[in-house]
């Protein structure tokens, strides 16, 4: 109980911490099911609050959301389940985080800023595609002083 109250655990993170207060097998399966029933555990509701987190105030992909909940132990079919729930704006999502690292990477020379930025969005858990376009969109607005709007208008000549 004392680590539940800490932060919220998955069951799997739930069952590490029983052993390690060398409980006998059943005993631990008892007292899991016990905090599932209560909703003391719940790896749906875990999973859904780490891709909000994730999402709104770490900015992370789709990779990086899927290893963060793999690695709480939380079940594949659960992850995919949060993963589906979130809107496919990865390339938004992406760009947004790209054109305020942009900013301060313009004293740099382009193709170095090019490198880090897209090191920096593959770290947060974008595919190579999405971090080289929205790396690459980015500098081009900061290069060319361009809108963040999302508008761009074309000279029709």
């Amino acid at each position: 109980m004392r680590k539940l109250r800490a932060r919220s655990l998955s069951v799997s993170e739930a069952r590490v911490v029983l052993k390690g207060h060398d409980l006998e097998g059943g005993v631990i399966e008892d007292v899991i099911d016990d905090f599932c029933h209560r909703g003391y555990l719940d790896d749906v509701a875990l999973a859904g609050v780490l891709v909000t987190s994730g999402v709104e105030r770490k900015g992370q992909g789709r990779v990086a959301l899927s290893r963060a909940l793999a690695q709480r132990g939380i079940p594949r079919d659960i992850i995919d389940g949060a993963l589906d729930d979130l809107p496919d704006d990865d390339d938004e999502r992406a760009l947004e985080f790209a054109r305020g690292k942009a900013r301060s990477m313009s004293r740099l020379d382009h193709d170095t800023a090019l490198r880090r930025l897209v090191g920096q969005l593959s770290r947060r858990g974008y595919n190579g595609a999405v971090s080289m376009k929205a790396a690459k969109a980015a500098l081009r607005e900061t290069t060319f002083g361009g809108s963040t709007s999302g508008v761009r208008f074309v000279d029709s000549d």
